[in-house]
């Protein structure tokens, strides 16, 4: 590249381009943060593997979905999902894809609903054992309008750079609050009713326009194999480097939205008192404040808990409630489930058995 072109090109990216503070609105783009682990045997929707990625499906095959130790130069970590039961027959309402969601009042400098709605660039990096051509897309939850492009994968088994630029959405709206305002999807499969329907500027959703174009079937060949990385989404319409976060700052900012206090055995995780003899109730303290006051959840198993206090250690079985919940904490209590001793005294809460765990949800 000339001299000139480079500055052609500085320049663009200066015309057109967020320049300083944060540029990637993707979180945890590079798969860099797994607090819940990886899954096998997954069949239905949900969130698996690294924070903030959600698997949407409407087939009948069944994968694993992991945090993998693989990706381009620059990337330690990458989102895979495996097939490990194919599904060999793809219907015409059938479909796989991986999506993550953003929150509204993170997007309001994108100004849609605006004559000055902004473009906004789509980068990552992509690697199957199935060539093809494959959709992306957008889909604005305030307004139910959708917006979509396709990418095509060249090379099995080889890491590619990919990058797609969305017109601003003049015709939509993004609340200011704290609901799902964006989802960006990348699909796997996609049956003919996806598949119909021009989808290359915003209109109103309809299944037709959600893969337009899209003809590659992942999900349709045992141990095929999908990973995606570097997924970032900016203002714009130019692609820049993918901005790398610490390690903390995206953890915190994915702790937002999915919290694991405990997973496993003997770790330490709250303080307790005896509101009676019968009953412990303990304080819990998020990190960082949730998008909402989350859904607790806990295991339940023979004596998956312990209290340590007065020179013994009592074990049981679950919490029986989660009380007076916020954004930043709540209170476990356990009620009758073998605990004794001194109403007012303390004790140290900890897990013991393998398979205990605290989480607390507010996902999108």
């Amino acid at each position: 590249m000339t001299k000139a072109a480079e500055l052609a090109k500085m320049g663009e990216v200066l015309t057109n381009s967020q320049i300083g503070g944060r540029r990637n609105i993707v979180l945890n783009g590079s798969a860099s943060v797994n607090q819940r682990g990886d899954s096998t045997g997954v069949t239905a929707d949900g969130y698996y593997g690294p924070d903030r990625w959600y698997y949407k499906t409407e087939g009948e095959e069944t994968v694993s979905i992991s945090q993998a130790s693989d990706g381009p130069d620059g990337f330690a970590n990458s989102y895979k999902v495996e097939v490990t039961t194919a599904d060999s027959s793809i219907a015409a309402d059938d479909y796989a894809r991986i999506e993550t969601r953003l929150e509204g009042q993170n997007l309001q400098h994108l100004k849609y609903g605006a004559s000055g709605a902004e473009s906004i660039t789509l980068s990552f990096y992509v690697k199957s054992s199935v060539t093809g051509t494959y959709a992306v897309g957008f889909y604005s939850a305030d307004g139910s309008r959708n917006i979509g492009s396709t990418y095509t994968i060249s090379s099995a088994n080889t890491w590619e750079y990919k990058t797609l630029t969305f017109a601003g959405d003049t015709g939509g709206t993004i609340n200011d609050d704290n609901g799902e305002a964006l989802r960006i999807w990348f699909l796997l499969s996609a049956g003919s009713n996806f598949t119909s329907s021009d989808n290359t500027s915003w209109a109103g959703y309809s299944d037709s326009r959600v893969a337009y174009g899209h003809t590659a079937n992942v999900i349709g060949t045992s141990s095929a194999t999908f990973f995606l990385t570097g997924v970032q989404m900016e203002v714009g319409s130019q692609a820049t480097p993918f901005e790398h976060r610490s390690f903390g700052e995206e953890l915190a900012l994915c702790q937002r939205y999915f919290y694991k206090l405990v997973s496993g055995i003997n770790q330490s995780f709250a303080m307790g008192t005896y509101y009676s003899g019968s009953l412990i109730t303990s304080d819990i303290r998020y990190p960082v404040t949730m998008r909402a006051t989350p859904t607790v959840s806990f295991a339940t198993g023979t004596n998956y808990y312990v209290a340590y206090g007065g020179a013994q250690g009592d074990a049981f079985n679950t919490f029986t409630a989660v009380q007076r919940g916020t954004p930043d904490g709540c209170a476990l209590d356990c009620t009758n489930e073998g605990v004794s001793g001194t109403q007012g005294h303390g004790c140290n809460l900890s897990t013991y058995n393998a398979s205990s765990y605290i989480y607390a949800s507010a996902e999108l």
